[in-house]
């Protein structure tokens, strides 16, 4: 049997397929474009899926909305960033939909007509709310969770949607913002925040570098000095030095670690070495629900490890039962099916009806090349000998 090491997948099988992406848990699976209804004009998107995603999976996954598809670099360092901190149990596995903004319609597509009476933020809202979200919801497994990210205008803007759609979001993360435009002032409508109630934590972070220092100071006194709602978690940010471009790099691992701090929390509860009731489970999904509104599913690498703890203290049923809670979640890890088989072999038990598992999850699976199917098959013919 192959290494005990929690995410030892990842370095094995899809080690070439994915460094060839430069991702780890992640790939691209389409580049398109929709011809929005409301801005009357098209949008380029990307969507990128974790590698348990398929297009007939039973799971959800939480919707990160990423702005500014054309600045290469930004947005890159941005995925890369998710990538890494997915591939160390940081944050949940995501649905990623990046959203281009072409150079002649970034401005009136984040300005609001109170200000510039040709501005389109409003039809652009309902692009996001009443086109994208309910897309990727239908076409791509998308959770309730929804966190979106933008930098510069669309700092402004994504500023904008957490005060006017806060009920509808669950965080935001803006880079370079600024926060005064003509008969709008965004520092008061983010005090006004604090005066209503919600069902779960709103999460907003934002970073302002040497280009819109009064903005900063202006929102950062809000912050310290009116908002006091437990269930709004607001953090500003202040690189002196940095360039307008700078801060989505500085930003941006900070803001997930701490939007998802409490996800890995709870779940950690659930793999430590010295939590021996998987029955626990339920109750720590509730708690995730409690904080976020919606269930983030544990990840991969989590419940498949907790299978591996019980293995190798030779606690051979209760490996099998953490293995079975991980093929509920993720089915198309067919390897689950085999670390079980491997458990019953050790405890003498009857492994037929997870062998027919096995072949049905194989078959059925995407999370495999042509080629690691077949390494898999080998495996389980020289297991069973």
């Amino acid at each position: 049997m192959r290494p005990t090491f929690v995410l030892f997948f990842i370095f094995t099988f899809l080690h070439t397929t994915l460094f060839s992406q430069n991702y780890e848990r992640y790939k691209k699976l389409q580049d398109t474009t929709i011809k929005s209804k409301n801005l009357g004009f098209e949008k380029k998107i990307s969507v990128t899926v974790p590698i348990e995603w398929q297009k007939g999976t039973k799971n959800n996954f939480p919707l990160i909305i990423v702005f500014d598809r054309q600045n290469k670099r930004s947005h890159n360092y941005i995925i890369n960033t998710i990538d890494y901190l997915t591939s160390t149990e940081q944050m949940p596995s995501s649905i990623i939909m990046s959203v281009e903004s072409e150079q002649r319609y970034r401005y009136i597509e984040t300005q609001y007509k109170i200000s510039d009476k040709k501005g389109l933020a409003s039809e652009n809202e309902k692009f996001i709310f009443d086109e994208l979200i309910p897309l990727a919801e239908k076409d791509y497994h998308a959770s309730a969770f929804r966190l979106l990210i933008g930098h510069s205008r669309y700092g402004y803007f994504t500023t904008s949607l957490f005060s006017s759609r806060i009920n509808d979001l669950n965080g935001v993360i803006s880079m370079s913002p600024f926060f005064i435009q003509e008969n709008v002032d965004l520092t008061d409508s983010i005090s006004k925040l604090n005066d209503l109630n919600y069902k779960s934590k709103k999460y907003y972070r934002f970073a302002i570098g040497n280009d819109f220092p009064d903005d900063f100071n202006k929102m950062d006194s809000v912050i310290k000095n009116n908002i006091n709602n437990p269930k709004l978690d607001i953090k500003s940010y202040r690189f002196n030095e940095a360039h307008h471009d700078t801060t989505p790099g500085l930003l941006i691992s900070n803001a997930l670690y701490e939007i998802f701090e409490n996800w890995y929390s709870i779940q950690s509860k659930y793999s430590s070495v010295k939590q021996d009731d998987l029955s626990i489970k339920p109750s720590l999904e509730k708690e995730i629900i409690s904080n976020y509104g919606t269930n983030l599913n544990f990840s991969l690498g989590i419940l498949n490890g907790k299978g591996w703890h019980f293995y190798n203290e030779k606690h051979y049923d209760k490996a099998i039962q953490a293995w079975q809670i991980l093929m509920d979640t993720y089915p198309n890890f067919s390897e689950g099916y085999l670390n079980i088989i491997n458990a019953q072999i050790k405890s003498k038990k009857n492994y037929l009806k997870t062998s027919e598992n096995f072949k049905k999850s194989l078959s059925d699976s995407e999370f495999y090349t042509e080629k690691q199917k077949k390494e898999l098959e080998i495996e389980f013919e020289e297991m069973i000998k």
